[in-house]
């Protein structure tokens, strides 16, 4: 199902991290290893009533001078209006309304994207309201008291953003095509290869990282199978330095991911697996989607008959919390490969979506743990009584044991592994919950 998405905009200092921490729970703050598990907190995943949707915090500027504020104000305004389809604009009572926040709500009021328009550290309603008023003067709809360290005001808040969740929000879930977003850096050729596999100039390419607009929806027939691609966008000003050109590529691969079945995360062969290209895989492997490598620019580099297999081994040794993955090695320049894409896309539709048995999963259990006993810890040996699969996209599997703490993680990936080799899952992670059951 699709998730909408909502994005935090504001200056510097009105309180925009910690309203974003308040909202996601506090939860986003936890440090994981998992590359991809991001460690600057650009997005997280809020339930509230029965919506769920995405929170971006678009953030991340800092006051040098005016006018790089305002100006990295707009940018960030933009990125929320590309990408968002409801945005909580924060001010902050106790600074009063400034000519920053009048700009930026000119644009964000041009984009006619539903905007509430929160004003922040009003930690006595009594006190602060008259001040609250002032804040009418930017036109863009009642203001909203909220007390974001003091957590005055959030359900309002969160009341007035499910309002604007309107069914069209929700209604891709109706759609049963395929989604693809196609993600990755800025330049590495996502926007080529949709040319080429639509066959036309339908979005715009240039050899400036980030000159494509927003993210754009193309629909593709072949062979009489209707799919539905995501393009990720670049930015819209050049000359971003490089953090902020990588965080917001982050932010739209995020959205992105969120909305396919399969993301094909293009690689530039020439330059190899980098790190926000691990990050942005470990979103997509977070979020359980079919995912498939393409290593494009394949035409750039000079070949021989280990070529292939050494960028493979270089690929599965960075991603390595991701063995399933599909590669292929492309290039959108001149077509080579890209007529395999489709191919791809389906098997690892199926696998996705694929169902197990439940009789058949307990014989790969039993055989697997015939040939390799289940570990022990203080003379306790971990019982493993059954297996079932609960859920497709992706396939999960609930495990019933005597001791959750003695199943460890390396035991869980040997019965994955032993799965896969009964059915493949090419191209689809594989999710485990573990329940205990005490013993009769």
């Amino acid at each position: 199902m699709s998730k909408p998405v909502v994005a935090i905009v504001g200056r510097p200092n009105v309180g925009k991290s910690t309203l974003f921490n308040v909202l996601a729970g506090e939860r986003i703050s936890i440090v994981q290893d998992t590359p991809g598990v991001t460690r600057d907190r650009i997005y997280a995943e809020v339930s509230w009533l029965d919506y769920n949707f995405t929170l971006i915090d678009t953030g991340g500027i800092e006051p040098d001078s005016g006018d790089i504020i305002l100006s990295q104000m707009r940018e960030q305004a933009q990125i929320a209006i590309d990408t968002a389809d409801v945005i909580i604009f924060i001010t902050d009572v106790r600074q009063g309304l400034v000519d920053a926040d009048q700009k930026v709500a000119d644009m964000l009021r041009r984009s006619k994207k539903p905007i509430i328009l929160a004003v922040n550290k009003v930690d006595d309603f009594k006190k602060y309201m008259p001040d609250v008023y002032e804040f009418y003067n930017l036109g863009i709809g009642d203001p909203v008291p909220v007390s974001a360290a003091s957590r005055l005001g959030i359900g309002d808040l969160l009341d007035e953003v499910a309002k604007h969740f309107t069914q069209e929000m929700l209604e891709e879930a109706e759609d049963d095509r395929p989604r693809i977003a196609i993600v990755g850096k800025p330049n590495v050729g996502k926007s080529s290869l949709i040319n080429k596999l639509t066959g036309e100039n339908r979005v715009i390419v240039s050899d400036i990282a980030g000159t494509t607009r927003d993210a754009i929806d193309t629909d593709i027939k072949y062979n009489g199978r209707e799919y539905v691609f995501i393009d990720t966008a670049g930015l819209r000003r050049k000359n971003k330095i490089k953090e902020e050109l990588e965080r917001y590529s982050i932010i739209r691969a995020v959205t992105a991911v969120e909305r396919a079945d399969v993301v094909i995360i293009v690689i530039d062969a020439t330059e190899g697996v980098t790190e926000q290209d691990a990050k942005i895989a470990g979103i997509a492997h977070e979020r359980g989607k079919g995912i498939i490598i393409a290593v494009n620019k394949w035409d750039a580099i000079e070949k021989d008959d280990k070529t292939i297999y050494k960028h493979t081994e270089k690929i599965r040794q960075i991603l390595s919390f991701m063995p399933y993955a599909e590669i292929l090695f492309i290039s959108a320049k001149t077509g080579q490969r890209t007529g395999r894409i489709f191919e791809t896309i389906d098997v690892v539709l199926e696998n996705n979506s694929m169902r197990v048995a439940t009789g058949v999963l307990n014989e790969i259990m039993a055989e697997a743990v015939a040939m390799q006993q289940p570990p022990t810890d203080k003379g306790k040996r971990l019982k493993l009584y059954y297996i079932t699969q609960a859920a497709v996209k992706p396939p999960t599997f609930v495990i019933f044991v005597n001791d959750k703490n003695l199943m460890h993680f390396s035991y869980t990936r040997y019965l994955e592994n032993k799965i896969r080799e009964a059915f493949g899952f090419k191209g689809t992670s594989l999710k485990f919950i573990i329940r205990e059951r005490k013993e009769d």
